[in-house]
């Protein structure tokens, strides 16, 4: 009777002996659910390298460390390729969602604009907020009216009792993006003409 007790103890040891290195032997080979992907993985840690294709991605949970291999970078992280392994490397700024690097942002959190890789929860000075692209978008900005044009009526300086005369403001080279919302460049005002046409021609009544 001893004896079998011996031989079952036994068995059970020796299966559970055989269940641990089959275990570590899948998780080595990235054949575990949390090592998908890795062509080396840790039991403590997740994946260590994957495959020349995925991006490491590493967080922290307290003092812990995990590593995890994916096609593409979650929010809040870029990915960036190199010669032995591809990372997700983390935006730096905490209100930008999507970034082109670790410092130029492409697309910004709920509640903040993107101007020029930056996030803003209010649009600098000289821009406004776009509701709908969340970005902010460069304000027009024209210089100085010009002086009021000669008095004119059909492109005549005389003749006429009354024409118009106009003045105009220019914009900056920097302000004529597509797009940028300007406002009025052109002016325009009724004026009282004060000159005979040559030949002594009557000026018609206005």
């Amino acid at each position: 009777m001893q004896w079998i007790i011996f031989m079952l103890l036994l068995f059970i040891s020796s299966m559970e002996m055989l269940t641990q290195n089959r275990w570590k032997k899948q998780a080595s080979a990235g054949l575990l659910e949390n090592c998908t992907g890795c062509v080396l993985c840790s039991e403590d840690n997740g994946c260590i390298t994957c495959h020349h294709r995925l991006f490491l991605l590493i967080w922290r949970d307290g003092i812990r460390q995990y590593g995890m291999c994916v096609h593409t970078c979650p929010p809040g992280y870029f990915g960036v390729r190199g010669l032995e392994v591809n990372r997700c490397t983390k935006c730096r700024s905490p209100s930008c969602e999507s970034c082109f690097s670790r410092d130029f942002c492409m697309k910004c959190k709920d509640k903040f604009y993107l101007y020029k890789g930056q996030c803003f929860r209010q649009c600098p000075p000289g821009t406004a907020a776009q509701p709908g692209t969340r970005e902010c978008q460069e304000t027009c900005e024209p210089g100085p009216w010009s002086e009021w044009s000669a008095c004119t009526h059909e492109s005549r300086t005389c003749g006429c009792k009354w024409g118009v005369e106009t003045r105009v403001r220019e914009v900056p080279e920097a302000a004529r993006e597509e797009g940028t919302a300007c406002p009025a460049l052109l002016e325009t005002r009724r004026c009282r003409m004060k000159k005979h046409c040559p030949g002594g021609e009557h000026r018609a009544a206005g």
